[in-house]
């Protein structure tokens, strides 16, 4: 008999080893450079199926789009439930069930990111300090899609903290979801419908109907972990003595606002919290894109609010990781 950790305390205690390995150690380098990393694998995944299926009018694109992203999920959830049925097969079974949560939560790691979307903030901050608006510039490209070019000192500190914002929500507190509810097989599907969405989900004459249908899930599966993303920042703002009440404040008034069903939750949150105004329109492309403002603020961010969305960003993290502890002490105290 294989065991598959796959009860609520199982899964939980999964999420918690990942979220403590990936939080003390990141992805290493050396691993990405010789094996790459699961977003890579299955970027090229949907990359051949785009280059195979994007093809003939709308209507055939949209079903070639729904058709692709059913294979992609297949493929993916076959084998986070092969990895989840092989960690159950070679240690659940010889010497318990704490080995394969243990190698799951190792495999696990791989699909948050805290440590990665700290460091890449953290860099914007920095290059702002020392290399001036050219170096903060250059920085910021590294982590958003808007013309760099076009942004001033404000604009680069905004969208560094916007960024920040957002990929809380679906870099981290997402996955961490998911892997919660569904373990690995729910963290690898969760990636696979991100990835998709961030690679064909543009509404871009080439994409619009071929990826309608990753867009649309990717929107599903991101709205409760918006929401608990947002209620994360304005309680890391009530520890920090930030404002937890104008966080609240702006994510109920903004963030439904927001063009996105989701990033607004996070980014209102954010820009409550520190007094600013964030989102609003921006330039992508060459192309002006309209949005509501979140938060009612001030818009002069400065290098100076990076550290301290950083400083509520790790709060968060922390204040995540402590609410997987106590459901999990919970489960194991009401199984046990």
């Amino acid at each position: 008999m294989v065991h598959l950790p796959g009860t609520f305390a199982d899964t939980l205690a999964v999420l918690a080893v990942a979220l403590g390995i990936e939080a003390a150690a990141g992805y290493p380098d050396a691993l990405y450079r010789a094996a790459g990393h699961p977003v890579t694998w299955i970027g090229r995944l949907i990359a051949a199926l785009e280059r195979g299926l994007n093809r003939g009018s709308e209507r055939r694109r949209r079903i070639a789009g729904c058709v692709a992203l059913a294979l992609l999920l297949a493929v993916v959830g076959a084998l986070a439930w092969a990895f989840t049925a092989l960690a159950g097969l070679l240690v659940g079974t010889l010497i318990g069930p704490l080995p394969a949560v243990l190698l799951l939560g190792l495999i696990c790691a791989s699909l948050p990111a805290q440590r990665s979307l700290h460091q890449h903030v953290a860099a914007v901050e920095q290059a702002l300090r020392t290399g001036g608006l050219e170096a903060g510039r250059r920085a910021v490209a590294m982590i958003v899609g808007r013309d760099p070019e076009r942004l001033d000192a404000s604009a680069v500190c905004r969208a560094a903290i916007e960024s920040l914002a957002e990929n809380f929500s679906d870099g981290i507190v997402a996955p961490a979801f998911w892997i919660g509810c569904l373990g690995l097989p729910g963290g690898a599907l969760y990636k696979a419908i991100n990835t998709a969405d961030s690679m064909i989900g543009h509404r871009t004459p080439r994409y619009a109907a071929f990826g309608w249908a990753a867009a649309r899930l990717d929107d599903g599966v991101n709205l409760p972990a918006a929401r608990l993303a947002g209620l994360l920042i304005a309680g890391a703002a009530a520890l920090r003595g930030a404002d937890a009440r104008g966080a609240l404040r702006a994510m109920v008034r903004d963030a439904r606002h927001h063009r996105s069903p989701n990033a607004g939750w996070p980014e209102a949150a954010m820009a409550g919290a520190l007094g600013l105004r964030l989102a609003g329109p921006r330039v992508y492309d060459g192309t002006l894109v309209p949005d509501a403002h979140m938060g009612d603020g001030r818009a002069e961010a400065t290098a100076d609010d990076i550290a301290r969305a950083l400083a509520l960003y790790r709060t968060a993290c922390w204040l995540q990781g402590g609410l997987v502890l106590a459901l999990l002490a919970l489960c194991l105290s009401l199984t046990g």
